[in-house]
């Protein structure tokens, strides 16, 4: 117990390192049990999540037990060649995940409002400074 309290004591982790992992580019026809094989050698997982959407197969989100067992699986398994594919392994972040569709969502409203009131974007105005 105490080695674990000394483990967790002397490392600062950067900020992004969190329990959840983003894993892209997998082979579309990999099994829950192959994800834990690869993925439960570093330590116990809470949960897996493979996308089975047309958008979203090829992606899984892997959930440890523990922060330190996810840094060790993404420094370990970043690049690992699993069917001819090398993984791509990140630190799940919502922040950065939703601000992809979010800008999308506000992009869509300007075109949306600008086509209503007929107001066109791509040039500057007469009364412009550009």
């Amino acid at each position: 117990m105490a080695a674990a309290g000394l483990r967790k004591g002397n490392a600062r982790l950067p900020p992004e390192v969190n329990r959840v992992l983003y894993v892209r580019n997998l082979p579309f026809n990999i099994s829950s049990e192959e994800m834990y094989d690869i993925f439960g050698k570093y330590g116990a997982i809470r949960q897996i999540r493979l996308g089975n959407a047309k958008d979203t197969r090829g992606t899984a989100y892997v959930v440890y037990e523990d922060i330190y067992d996810a840094k060790n699986a993404v420094d370990h398994l970043s690049g690992f060649n699993v069917a001819n594919r090398y993984l791509i392994v990140l630190y799940y972040q919502p922040a950065k995940m939703s601000k992809k569709s979010d800008i999308k969502k506000k992009e869509d409203e300007i075109t949306r409002l600008q086509e209503k009131y007929g107001i066109g974007s791509k040039t500057p105005g007469p009364g412009s400074s550009d």
